[in-house]
């Protein structure tokens, strides 16, 4: 039985090096995608998020109990890009 087990160590012992070393780039450049992935999906979310015009609206509180007068439900959601009630907040001191 022992000598079956040395006979396979000693098979086995010059693949181990290569498999390790594959196994250890595919890992790294698993991480490394997944990480750009990552990044890339954050960035194009970022950039709808920032099309929402709720923050310079003259219906929007800012208020978290209700956000908008108008229509509360869609508030600084993806639905409010287009929004038809959308007023851009005047100066007060113009008048």
């Amino acid at each position: 039985m022992l000598q079956l087990l040395y006979y396979l160590i000693h098979l086995i012992q010059p693949l181990i090096i290569p498999i390790c070393f594959f196994c250890a780039w595919a890992l790294t450049i698993l991480v490394a995608w997944s990480m750009w992935t990552a990044a890339r999906d954050s960035v194009m979310t970022a950039q709808q998020m920032h099309q929402i015009p709720c923050s310079n609206c003259q219906y929007f509180t800012n208020d978290y109990r209700l956000k908008c007068t108008v229509r509360p439900s869609i508030a600084n959601t993806e639905e409010a890009i287009n929004c038809m009630d959308y007023q851009p907040t005047t100066n007060p001191m113009l008048y």
